[in-house]
């Protein structure tokens, strides 16, 4: 049987389409004003060139900010519980997620099955995700998908007081009109985020095998930063950003398996 998870984040949707827990096609979509019409665009875009339509999809779970809004989908699961799955299916000996989202950030301990033993989260300020990254990236005028490698060039070392999304755009500004090179404030801008997320991390357990899940875990900088910090290498999937949705593809297979019991 065929099956789907679709995670409809703040910023970015994604959808991954399973048989066998087989990866059979995946899509990361902008998410849009209205979460349905996004899921279907989503879905539409991960069967496309599958031969396959959503009527040939036995069971559809969702995840992510929006997946209550999802009309084909069956059943919802938190995101939480949908990295901690599918990031075991990766990569089965870690223990430790750190997902890095569009507006938030969660660190989060799993069992040898997946399963969520323990896990802390950051919601409460923008700073250290995907959107306040944007801010920046504007700010400095530096495409987004150029910020960690531009990072990576830094010679000086820059400390940022605050990782507010306000007060940082500001001292970015500011440290601009001085005269300081955009590869020196964002190494310290990225700088500033890993210790925010070690912080966050040290709330939970850090165990030896860990990974880093959502759309900033592709910014080479912001990874390079992460390792420093935690004086351990994570361990990334090919593409982590759609370890959510692989995870809901995951539930949603089991969840077809115990229907046709």
């Amino acid at each position: 049987m065929f099956v789907a998870g679709i995670d409809i984040g703040s910023r970015g949707s994604k959808a991954v389409i399973m048989e066998d827990s087989r990866m059979v096609s995946f899509s990361i979509c902008e998410t849009g004003p209205e979460s349905s019409k996004t899921a279907r665009f989503t879905i539409d875009e991960a069967l496309n060139g599958t031969g396959l339509s959503l009527e040939d999809i036995g069971y559809v779970v969702a995840t992510g900010y929006g997946r209550i809004l999802v009309p084909f989908a069956k059943a919802n699961v938190s995101e939480i519980s949908c990295h901690a799955r599918g990031a075991n299916w990766y990569f089965p000996s870690v223990r430790t997620i750190l997902d890095m989202g569009g507006q938030d950030c969660k660190a989060i301990n799993c069992d040898e099955n997946g399963r969520v033993t323990n896990f802390i989260m950051n919601d409460k300020c923008a700073g250290g995700t995907g959107r306040f990254l944007e801010v920046i990236a504007d700010v400095l005028q530096v495409p987004l998908d150029e910020i960690g490698d531009l990072s990576l060039k830094s010679t000086q070392d820059i400390t940022f007081s605050t990782v507010c999304a306000v007060f940082a755009k500001s001292e970015a500004l500011a440290l601009l009109r001085k005269g300081v090179s955009r590869s020196d404030i964002l190494a310290g801008l990225h700088d500033a985020i890993a210790v925010r997320c070690l912080n966050l991390l040290k709330r939970v357990v850090i165990n030896k095998d860990f990974t880093v899940t959502g759309g900033i875990s592709k910014n080479i900088g912001m990874v390079e930063k992460i390792k420093n910090k935690v004086g351990l290498e994570p361990v990334l999937a090919p593409d982590p950003q759609i370890i959510g949705a692989l995870g809901a593809a995951l539930f949603a297979q089991e969840k077809a398996q115990a229907q046709s019991k």
